[in-house]
């Protein structure tokens, strides 16, 4: 059952949610073991909410089975210590059925990925998250709002679906995000900037708190000195130190973003937490001048194992 209901989950959704990757072992299935000490370190730097199965986890390249073990193993390595998400999606059938195991695994809350589908019906997505809350039974739903294109109408009748509690907006579109959060304001909702550290700057200008991270795998203690800064309205710090980690962003930008989770588990096997690989089509392994670079990163950082 979840841990974290009501106040003190909007409350933790206005803080880092950090996207964990899913471990695979060397004949390429889901494992547990590793993840622990990558949860332990988001959890003891003060990282305030976890992710399953969202991007960084590879959700996509994962079979619905796969996809509910590894919900099931974050939640055992979580064991209720700060608020655990579960990304839900691809087909409502499969997106429904996920949302019931996430919630028997002990997730507080389910984020729900935007469909992918080509053939995409602004009502449609309406009827889309309308059955996953069913379907959670009660259990809060985030939306993952990679594209804003459905259009404002669209997007204020998903916020006012009574189960959605927060909005990570994935979109480089402060201003259209301002529009959205005065429609709703009445909701009071947690609008969390979903593109990470390198874009929680602009996205905090307009009103929202809190950012998504896949950094938090390697390195929680820079996302949550980052997250600090802009909570003191310390601009030119928060400014700093993202231009700090800014390279390890702009590798994983790299190859059509194609390199964006392989760069976080190629550095864990650098620090000697090996998660294993990267499934097709994410680029893997990296190549030798992308590693060469990483290597000096993280040892500018003093990460190497």
């Amino acid at each position: 059952m979840p841990s974290f209901q009501g106040p003190a989950l909007r409350q933790a959704l206005n803080g880092i949610s950090g996207i964990l990757v899913t471990p695979f072992d060397a004949q390429d299935r889901v494992v547990a073991a590793p993840l622990k000490p990558v949860v332990d370190r988001a959890v003891q730097a003060g990282v305030q909410v976890l992710v399953a199965n969202g991007n960084t986890s590879e959700f996509y390249g994962l079979q619905p089975a796969e996809a509910e073990r590894a919900v099931a193993i974050a939640a055992d390595c979580v064991a209720g210590r700060v608020p655990l998400l579960a990304g839900v999606g691809r087909s409502v059938g499969e997106a429904c059925a996920l949302a019931r195991v996430s919630r028997e695994a002990g997730a507080d809350a389910l984020m729900v990925h935007q469909p992918p589908d080509p053939f995409v019906a602004p009502r449609g997505v309406l009827a889309y998250v309308q059955r996953i809350a069913e379907a959670g039974a009660g259990l809060p739903l985030v939306l993952y709002l990679r594209n804003e294109n459905i259009g404002l109408d669209a997007i204020e009748a998903l916020c006012r679906v009574p189960e959605v509690v927060g909005i990570k907006w994935a979109s480089p579109t402060p201003l259209v995000l301002a529009a959205a959060m005065r429609r709703t304001a009445n909701r009071q909702l947690a609008w969390v900037g979903g593109l990470a550290e390198v874009w929680a700057p602009p996205f905090y200008a307009v009103g929202a708190r809190g950012f998504t991270s896949g950094l938090i795998n390697v390195l929680p203690e820079r996302s949550v000195a980052i997250y600090n800064a802009l909570e003191a309205a310390d601009q030119a710090l928060a400014m700093r130190l993202i231009e700090e980690m800014l390279p390890f962003e702009e590798l994983r930008a790299q190859e059509n973003n194609g390199t964006n989770v392989t760069v976080v588990k190629s550095a864990l096997q650098l620090m000697g937490n090996d998660c294993g690989a990267t499934r097709p089509p994410s680029a893997w392994p990296l190549s030798d001048k992308q590693q060469q670079q990483l290597r000096s990163l993280l040892g500018g950082w003093n990460l190497l194992r």
